[in-house]
C-alpha cells in the first residue's frame, strides 16, 4: 500500500512537471479578460473554445465580457479592463473612428492584430428570384439593417462589385440581422447578406423558394477593386460550408475576419508574442471544436488583408514561423500610415473653429464624408 502511495505520488509529480515545464513555455498572465461578441453568437463560441484551450493546456483562466453592441466590445480594450478582444469589424470601425465611432469622444482608435479567422459573408438571394448575378440586383429589393454597419458596408461594397449604389435598388430597411434574412422566406427582400451557416437560412433551402449565393469571382479585378474601396479587409473567399452549399462544390464569395483577435497597438509585445505562440499551439485542443475553427491555422488567420494593422510581436512570432513574407510587411505599413494620417486628420479637426462648433451628428456626417474622400 505504502509503495503504491509513493507510486502514485512520483506519477502524479511527474504529470504535473510536465504541464509546469509546458506552460513555462508561454510567458502569459494565469488571468485574463477578454471582451467579445454576446452569449450564442459565433464570436462568443469561438472566443470560449480558445479560452477552453488555454485553460487545458496553460492552466490560464479567462474570463470573457460579451457585449453585443460594437462599442461595448471596443471600450473593455481600449480601458484596458480586458486585454484582448475578439471583436467583429469594429475593429476597422473604430481604427477609422467611423460610424459608431465618429463622434468626438472617440475617433480613431490605436488598435492592432493578433489574428483573425478567415470566413464569407455572402450576398443571399433565392432561387425564385432569378437574381444570378450582382449586377441583377438593379431595381430590386434589398435589406438595409438600422444601426448595423457592419452588415450595410458589406452590402454597399457587394453593389459597387457591379458598378451599382443603393440609388440604383429599392432599399428595405430592418430592425435586426434576423427579421432581414427571414423576409427573404416572407418575399419581402430579394436580396440580404449575412453567415453561410445562419440558421434561418437552412430553413430558406428546404423552402420553395430555395437559396442561391451570386459569387464574387477573384478574377473580376475591376469588380474587386471598388468593392475594396468600401471594404478594403475583404478578399475572395472559397465556401465549402453552410445552406445550399455543396462542399465538393465551393464557390467564391466576400471573405472577411471573425472575430478579428485585437489588442491595443500599446501591448507589450511580449505578451502579444506569447499570445499568438499559445494560440498556435493550442490549436489542436480547438480546431474542431466548432465548424469552421480549422480556419484558425495561422497560415490562414494570421496574413493579411484585415481590419487593421498585426501588431510587432504578432509579426515576430510569424517570421519565425516563416509566415510573415515581404507583401505582408508591405501591406502592414501601409496600413499603419493611414491610420497615423487619419489621426493626425482627427486632431486638426478637433482643433477646427467650425468643427467645435457642430453637435455631434454634424461633426459624425462631416467625418463620415471627410472618410469618403480619402483614399483607402
Amino acid at each position: 500500500m505504502n509503495f503504491f502511495k509513493v507510486l502514485c505520488a512520483l506519477i502524479g509529480f511527474t504529470l504535473l512537471g510536465g504541464n509546469f515545464a509546458m506552460s513555462s513555455e508561454i510567458d502569459l498572465p494565469q488571468n485574463m479578460i477578454w471582451s467579445c461578441y454576446d452569449v450564442g453568437s459565433s464570436g462568443y463560441i469561438q472566443a470560449s473554445a480558445v479560452a477552453n484551450a488555454f485553460l487545458k493546456k496553460y492552466d490560464i483562466h479567462v474570463r470573457l465580457i460579451p457585449s453585443g453592441t460594437s462599442i461595448g466590445r471596443v471600450m473593455p480594450l481600449m480601458g484596458k479592463r480586458a486585454s484582448v478582444g475578439f471583436l467583429a469589424n469594429e475593429a476597422f470601425f473604430g481604427s477609422e473612428g467611423s460610424y459608431d465611432f465618429a463622434v468626438k469622444s472617440w475617433g480613431p482608435q490605436s488598435m492592432r492584430a493578433i489574428a483573425g479567422r478567415p470566413t464569407s459573408f455572402p450576398l443571399i438571394t433565392t432561387q425564385s428570384s432569378g437574381i444570378k448575378k450582382v449586377s441583377d440586383l438593379k431595381g430590386k429589393r434589398v435589406s438595409w439593417v438600422i444601426g448595423n454597419p457592419s452588415l450595410n458596408v458589406k452590402m454597399t461594397a457587394i453593389l459597387a462589385f457591379a458598378k451599382l449604389t443603393w440609388q440604383d435598388v429599392q432599399k428595405i430597411e430592418f430592425p435586426g440581422y434576423a427579421p432581414s434574412l427571414t423576409a427573404l422566406i416572407q418575399g419581402n427582400v430579394d436580396a440580404a447578406v449575412g453567415s453561410t451557416t445562419a440558421s434561418v437560412l437552412y430553413e430558406l433551402e428546404r423552402s420553395k423558394k430555395g437559396i442561391y449565393y451570386p459569387e464574387l469571382i477573384p478574377e473580376d479585378k475591376d469588380g474587386w477593386a471598388r468593392l475594396r474601396k468600401h471594404v478594403p479587409f475583404a478578399f475572395p473567399y472559397k465556401e465549402g460550408i453552410g445552406a445550399g452549399i455543396d462542399k465538393e462544390k465551393p464557390i467564391w464569395l466576400l471573405g472577411y475576419r471573425y472575430p478579428v483577435v485585437t489588442v491595443r497597438d500599446d501591448a507589450d509585445p511580449s505578451f502579444v508574442y506569447n499570445f499568438l505562440k499559445a494560440l498556435d499551439q493550442a490549436y489542436p485542443l480547438y480546431k474542431d471544436t466548432v465548424a469552421g475553427m480549422v480556419d484558425w491555422d495561422l497560415s490562414r488567420s494570421a496574413v493579411p488583408p484585415i481590419d487593421i494593422p498585426f501588431h510587432e510581436g504578432a509579426i515576430k512570432y510569424l517570421k519565425e514561423k516563416n509566415l510573415w513574407q515581404p507583401a505582408h510587411q508591405d501591406w502592414n505599413d501601409k496600413a499603419v500610415s493611414r491610420l497615423e494620417r487619419l489621426k493626425k486628420e482627427w486632431e486638426e479637426s478637433l482643433n477646427s473653429a467650425d468643427v467645435k462648433k457642430m453637435d455631434n451628428n454634424e461633426f459624425k456626417n462631416y467625418w463620415m464624408k471627410l472618410l469618403s474622400e480619402m483614399a483607402l
